[in-house]
C-alpha cells in the first residue's frame, strides 16, 4: 500500500506547519560525490520556512500575556514572515500591519493583503536609525498602535528557538544522524542558528555555515564583532542585513561564505528547470553555497543539508523574468533582436516575398498562396514602395474582379515600416498591430527580410 504522508485530517491548517520533506538535489549536483539535500519549506502552508516562527512567535506573545483578543501584531518584515503571522493571526482573529522596503517583489505584497494585513512600503536606500526604515517604521506603528506587539523577529529569541525544537529534530531524524554540514541564508538568523545548535548538541562536529548575501554587513561582523560601514545593496530577498540581530547565534556558527546575486538566482532558476522545483534567489544562494562546499568535501560519506526557503512564485516578477534578469546585469543571455526573428525562421520561401509595382494583382496573389504569405511588399529599385495586404485585397477583388489585372501600383498601400536588424524584439513589438501587421528588415542599408506580429508572438510565448 502507497505510504501516505498525512493519513488523518487536521483541525486547522496551523497544524501542517513543519515536517517538511528532505530531497536529494541530485541533477544540479551532478559529479559532485557529497550528496547534497534541500529541505522543502516551501511546502509549509504559507509556503515558506517563516511559517515556523510565526505561529511560534504569537503563541508564545499569548502566552507570556502581552497579545490580548483583538490585538494587532506588527513586524517590519521582507515578506515571508508577515505570510506565516498573517495565517496564525487569520485563524486567531487578531489584525496584522506590516512594513516592508519597496525592493521587495509585488507578489509578496499583495500576498500579504490577500490574507488580510495591512502593508506599508517605505524606502529602501535609508539608513537602518533612519525613521523610514522598515524596522524604524514598525517599531513607531506598535508604540502608536494600542494593544499592538512587534513580532521582532530579528530580537526575538522564539525565532531560534523555534527552529531548535523543529527544524534541527526533523534534519536530524531524516538524515538518519548522519548529516555532517548544514548551510542555511541568514536573515534574521533563526533558521541556521536554532537548527545549528540542535545538531551539534546530537553531534559537534557538524559544521554550521551561514549563507550571506555579497553586500550584507554579517560576514565582515562574524569576523569582526564590528558593524562595518562598506556595505552595498543587493538584490537577494531576505537575507543578510546592515545590524547584528541577536537572533543570530554567532559563535555557535562556523563560517559565513558570502554569495553573490548573480549566483544565487541563476541557481533558483536552475532548480526550477533541472529539478522541478520553484524557489527564490535565498533558496538558490543557499544551495550555490551547499554545491560549492560539497565540491571541497569530496566525500559521499559526508552529508550536506540546505534549506529551500520559500517558493518562487514570490519571485515570477524578478528571479523568473529575463528582462528583470538582465536589466540588472544579472542574465548574460542578450535580448532577441529582429536578427534573431529571421534566423529562426524555417522553410525554403525567400527572405523577402515581393512584387514589383508594374506587375498585376493576379500575380500577387499567386505569390501569397505560392509562400503563404499574408503581406507582399512592393518593391522598386531596392526601396519598398508600398505593400499588399491579403485580407485588404481578397475583399476588393471579390467586389471587383476585374482588378485582378491592374498593376499593384494601384491598390498597393503605404509601405511597412522599416527596422534595423539590430533592433530588440522588445522595442519592435509595440510598431506592429492588426493594421500593420509587419516590418520590413534592413542590413547595411539593403532590405534583407520581413518580421511579421506572428514572429513575434512565437518569441514571446518561448518558441
Amino acid at each position: 500500500m502507497t505510504h501516505i504522508p498525512h493519513p488523518t485530517p487536521y483541525d486547522s491548517v496551523l497544524e501542517t506547519v513543519g515536517g517538511t520533506p528532505l530531497i536529494r538535489l541530485a541533477r544540479v549536483g551532478a559529479g559532485i560525490r557529497t550528496p547534497v539535500f534541500g529541505k522543502a519549506e516551501y511546502v509549509n502552508p504559507g509556503a515558506s520556512v517563516k511559517d515556523r516562527i510565526g505561529l511560534a512567535i504569537i503563541e508564545a506573545a499569548e502566552r507570556e500575556g502581552t497579545l490580548k483578543p483583538g490585538g494587532t501584531i506588527v513586524e517590519g518584515t521582507s515578506g515571508n514572515t508577515g505570510v506565516g503571522l498573517a495565517i496564525a493571526a487569520a485563524l486567531k482573529g487578531y489584525r496584522c500591519i506590516f512594513t516592508m522596503p519597496d525592493k521587495m517583489s509585488t507578489e509578496k505584497v499583495k500576498l500579504l493583503k490577500a490574507y488580510g494585513a495591512e502593508v506599508v512600503i517605505t524606502p529602501t536606500a535609508v539608513p537602518a536609525d533612519h525613521p523610514d526604515n522598515y524596522v524604524m517604521k514598525a517599531k513607531q506603528i506598535t508604540h502608536d498602535t494600542p494593544g499592538a506587539i512587534l513580532a521582532n523577529q530579528f530580537y526575538n529569541q522564539v525565532n531560534p528557538e523555534s527552529h531548535y525544537v523543529t527544524t534541527g529534530p526533523e534534519v536530524w531524524q531524516q538524515t538518519g544522524g548522519k548529516v555532517t554540514h548544514f548551510v542555511a541564508g541568514a536573515g534574521t538568523g533563526g533558521t541556521v542558528s536554532g537548527t545549528g545548535k540542535y545538531l551539534k548538541e546530537q553531534n559537534p562536529a557538524v559544521r554550521i555555515i551561514a549563507g550571506d548575501p555579497v553586500g550584507s554587513l554579517y560576514t565582515g561582523y562574524f569576523r569582526t564583532r564590528e558593524i562595518g560601514s562598506d556595505g552595498a545593496p543587493y538584490k537577494v530577498e531576505g537575507i543578510g542585513g546592515d545590524k547584528a540581530p541577536t537572533t543570530v547565534w554567532w559563535d555557535l556558527i562556523d563560517e559565513f561564505r558570502q554569495v553573490s546575486d548573480r549566483d544565487a538566482m541563476l541557481m533558483a532558476r536552475r532548480l526550477a528547470r533541472e529539478e522541478g522545483i520553484l524557489v527564490g534567489g535565498s533558496a538558490g544562494g543557499n544551495v550555490h553555497l551547499a554545491l560549492e562546499l560539497a565540491r571541497e568535501i569530496d566525500d559521499p560519506e559526508a552529508c550536506v543539508v540546505t534549506i529551500l526557503c520559500d517558493t518562487g512564485e514570490r519571485y515570477l516578477s524578478k528571479v523568473f523574468d529575463d528582462d528583470w534578469m538582465r536589466d540588472n546585469g544579472l542574465l548574460d543571455t542578450p535580448a532577441p533582436t529582429v536578427a534573431d526573428l529571421l534566423a529562426r525562421r524555417g522553410g525554403s520561401a525567400p527572405a523577402i516575398v515581393q512584387v514589383a509595382p508594374a506587375a498585376q494583382v493576379r500575380q500577387a496573389l499567386n505569390l501569397m498562396s505560392t509562400w503563404d504569405v499574408s503581406q507582399l511588399p512592393v518593391v522598386e529599385d531596392g526601396a519598398a514602395v508600398g505593400v499588399i495586404i491579403e485580407s485588404t485585397l481578397m475583399q476588393q477583388a471579390l467586389a471587383q474582379p476585374a482588378m485582378l489585372d491592374r498593376p499593384c501600383r494601384e491598390v498597393m498601400e503605404a509601405p511597412l515600416p522599416e527596422v534595423e536588424e539590430t533592433l530588440p524584439v522588445d522595442r519592435l513589438a509595440p510598431l506592429l498591430s492588426r493594421e500593420v501587421p509587419a516590418a520590413l528588415v534592413r542590413r547595411d542599408g539593403a532590405l534583407v527580410g520581413i518580421v511579421s506580429r506572428h514572429d513575434v508572438l512565437r518569441v514571446l510565448i518561448g518558441r
